[in-house]
This record gives C-alpha cells, sequence and structure tokens, in this order.
C-alpha cells in the first residue's frame, strides 16, 4: 500500500478506507466518501469483534485492529473487495 498519509485533504479521489489489521498483515476492510461515516462503520466492527474476543483468544485467532486513513481509488487493489465484518470469524480475512 502506499503511504496513505500524503493524500491532499479536498481531493476529489480522495476516499476514506476502513483498514483491519492482524499482526502485520492490513486489509481494507471498507471504503466511505465521508470520514464520519468511515468512524461509523470502524465503531461498529471494533464493537463485533470485541464481543467475539474471547471466543477468538480461545481459538487462538488473532483480533483484528480497525482504523481510518485516507485512500485515494487508485491506491485500493485491483480486485478489492469489501471485507465482511465477522469474516474473520470464517477466515476471510486474508
Amino acid at each position: 500500500m502506499a503511504d496513505l498519509t500524503l493524500v491532499k485533504r479536498g481531493d476529489e479521489d480522495t476516499l476514506w478506507a476502513v483498514v483491519a489489521t492482524v499482526g502485520k498483515l492490513n486489509r481494507v476492510a471498507e471504503v466511505y466518501r465521508s470520514r464520519n461515516q468511515a468512524v461509523e462503520d470502524r465503531d461498529w466492527r471494533a464493537r463485533e469483534v470485541s464481543a467475539y474476543a474471547d471466543f477468538l483468544r480461545r481459538s487462538k485467532q488473532p483480533v483484528p485492529h480497525y482504523s481510518v486513513t485516507p485512500i485515494r481509488r487508485s491506491d485500493l487493489p485491483r480486485k478489492w473487495t469489501p471485507l465482511p465484518a465477522l469474516g474473520f470469524l470464517r477466515g476471510q480475512f486474508i
């Protein structure tokens, strides 16, 4: 992924990405036109993960962390698809 901190504000091509991180692996979970929508989605995903945190620890699965960052449409992987909020439970993170 490109250095996303260099994206200029107000750029027409700029989106806000909810990024899921497990260890050193990052995956764009969802993209939004507004930062507020991305923050709401990140918070919702974090609540879903916390609801399953005990299960994840018992099954020795890593717990994903979600963050919000600006991204250009051109920086999305060519065949990118949204990551289901609970996709990590079915091995769909990778």
